[in-house]
């Protein structure tokens, strides 16, 4: 692991394997770890760069403790200019997913290719953009770790939890080492976000995935489809029997088929 002063922030970071570039970035509320079968599965061929994002892991939020939406993805691009990183490949799951739309809206002649994992593109509903500054006052007021004990039901599929345990514990571990604050931070930023399906999508056209697990309860299936008819060069992958986090439930599938994508585009 590494760190560096950037932004306003300390990221930490690191960098598995060698080869074109392909950077992971993790949802809410985990952190760079949450990638560990994949740094491994393609550092063979890649150079895997996991950061972990503001206020999450090992990484800080500002002094200030204000963070827009944006800051998330101009974080990210910060620490690949260090690394002196020109073009790369970019995945994210889940709320990953969307920094990455804002990482190419940013900076999109820098990305080769887009992987959207478990994510959308669009705005909350109300309910939803008020529920996520609901849990942000939760989180602030009694922690991690009854959230985590809740919300891993619907980060796995159900059955995985008792199936997989050690899986569980390690997604139940990593959301309850997470900051509160950090965590808080990220929804309320997130609540704010701009709508990238009308905003961004309509200017993608690099080869894209769009991989979600069948069972996914917090990004169904037809988001995912929403994404690829919004898409001008996309392919997209359904994870049978998998939740949230189709990486580490059927970590050799998901594996696979992101290989094959990046095979397909260089």
């Amino acid at each position: 692991m590494a760190t560096v002063i950037l932004n306003g922030i300390t990221i930490n970071y690191k960098v598995t394997g060698k080869g074109e570039p392909v950077v992971l970035i993790h949802g809410h509320p985990f952190d760079h770890t949450m990638w560990y079968p994949q740094a491994v599965a393609l550092s063979d061929i890649y150079k895997v760069i996991t950061p972990d994002l503001r206020g999450y892991g090992e990484s800080t939020l500002p002094s200030s403790g204000k963070t827009a939406f944006e800051d998330y993805a101009t974080d990210m691009l910060r620490l690949l200019d260090y690394l002196k990183v020109g073009q790369f490949h970019l995945a994210g799951l889940s709320m990953g997913g969307q920094i990455i739309m804002e990482m190419f809206r940013q900076e999109p002649a820098r990305i080769r290719s887009l992987i959207f994992a478990d994510t959308f593109a669009s705005l909350d509903t109300p309910e939803v953009k008020q529920g996520r500054y609901d849990t942000a006052d939760r989180l602030e007021r009694e922690g991690m770790d009854a959230y985590a004990e809740e919300v891993i039901y619907k980060m796995m599929k159900p059955e995985h939890v008792k199936s997989m345990p050690e899986d569980a514990e390690f997604v139940v571990k990593m959301m309850k080492a997470a900051s509160p604050i950090g965590a808080a931070t990220a929804l309320r930023a997130r609540a704010e976000r701009i709508d990238y399906l009308s905003d961004v999508f309509p200017d993608i056209n690099i080869p894209t995935l769009v991989i979600v697990g069948r069972q996914d309860e917090f990004t169904p299936v037809a988001m995912a489809e929403t994404m690829l008819q919004n898409l001008k060069n996309c392919k997209m992958a359904v994870i049978e029997d998998a939740g949230h986090m189709p990486n580490l439930e059927h970590a050799e599938d998901f594996n696979e088929v992101v290989l094959d994508f990046l095979a397909s585009v260089n």
